[in-house]
């Protein structure tokens, strides 16, 4: 895994080209006057993490992915119809 870092003011201004250059295999660290704040990390590798504290998340996952590929999903009315 490789560690990028960037600050706060240039993730903002270059948000579309930064989500872009973070790849499965990188963690990029946002700084905000010199301090590390936050980290960004492609959600294959966030399932990952959280995977390896709750092996039940990891199922769960897996069932909604299966579930997705077989067309079980709702419509964005079904979801947010009613706000």
């Amino acid at each position: 895994m490789s560690t990028k870092t960037i600050a706060a003011a240039k993730f903002r201004n270059n948000f579309a080209d930064t989500l872009d250059s973070v790849t499965e295999d990188d963690a990029l660290i946002i700084t905000r006057r010199g301090k590390k704040e936050r980290v960004l990390v492609d959600v294959d590798m966030f399932e990952d993490l959280l995977a390896a504290s709750n092996p039940e998340y990891l199922k769960s996952i897996k069932q909604a992915r299966t579930e997705a590929s077989a067309g079980n999903v709702f419509s964005m009315d079904e979801v947010f119809g009613g706000l």
